[in-house]
């Protein structure tokens, strides 16, 4: 199965864009660290407009067992208690993203073997 992981960046209050905006730098760093360390994963970064609503950040890896999310989760949830964000998290299919479970500031932190259950592994 193919997992995304991505920033959520779209609906955002005015303070919580501002801040996105303003860290992004640190944002993209911290991926592309983890990116390194973890070679299967892919970065998504997709930032290149003025509008968070259609900004991508985050990455897509290959997963067979539920125990292979602890590290992606636990990295987002670091991050996203760092920076105040939220996070989403879902499998590609056919080129296409779905969403199955949302976590970090506001939704809460991200349980990875709750997610491993919405995703059926």
């Amino acid at each position: 199965m193919q997992l995304f992981i991505l920033i959520a960046c779209d609906r955002l209050e005015e303070d919580q864009e501002k801040k996105l905006k303003n860290n992004l730098a640190k944002i993209r760093a911290a991926i592309q660290g983890y990116g390194e360390q973890y070679e299967l994963a892919q970065i998504i970064d997709d930032c290149d407009n003025e509008f968070c609503d259609l900004w991508q950040i985050g990455i897509e890896q290959p997963i067979k067992k539920a125990k292979q999310l602890v590290n992606p989760i636990n990295f987002f949830n670091d991050l996203c208690k760092q920076f105040q964000l939220d996070a989403e998290v879902g499998m590609v299919e056919n080129d296409e993203r779905e969403a199955v479970s949302y976590f970090g500031t506001v939704e809460g932190h991200g349980d990875p073997f709750m997610i491993a259950q919405y995703l059926d592994l």
